[in-house]
């Protein structure tokens, strides 16, 4: 028989972590709204959610770094808004947190998921904030709740 391990959408009682930026947060705010919103939905009290703000998405995966060494959370969403400008600057910062998330999530014992929008424009931005493309910070809060369970299973 093939054995199949799945995550669900059951978060009561996790202790969850969000690093967010500040750079951006007229659009990054809507990414946190809806990631708190989805993590009550899931069944995450209030008390059990953490915010971390840092002032640009550059300072993410060295806080996050910092902060899985803690082991104070169950799982950790990143979120951020990078839009690209008319220099490299774009490149190189993009780059650099999604590099050092990854590295960090490769490292981590617990779930990280990624909630960074990178955009060529502060429309698509907006979009995948909570109008056309959905909240990608919903997307990442329902992410994590599921790779923590799943976490848990793989764990035995």
């Amino acid at each position: 028989m093939i054995k199949t391990y799945e995550g669900t959408y059951e978060g009561k009682g996790h202790k969850i972590g969000i690093i967010m930026s500040r750079f951006n947060d007229f659009i990054g705010n809507q990414l946190l709204e809806g990631a708190v919103t989805e993590l009550h939905r899931q069944g995450v009290n209030e008390a059990d959610i953490t915010i971390i703000k840092v002032p640009g998405a550059f300072e993410i995966p060295g806080t996050l770094s910092l902060v899985l060494k803690q082991n104070r959370f169950q799982g950790i969403v990143c979120l951020g808004v990078l839009i690209r400008g008319n220099t490299p600057h774009f490149e190189y910062i993009s780059s650099a947190v999604t590099n050092g998330i990854g590295q960090c999530t490769i490292e981590s014992k617990i779930p990280v998921t990624y909630g960074i929008l990178t955009t060529d424009t502060v429309e698509q931005a907006i979009e995948r904030a909570g109008t056309k493309a959905g909240n990608k910070g919903a997307d990442a809060a329902r992410t994590l709740v599921e790779m923590i369970n799943l976490y848990k299973k793989l764990e035995g």
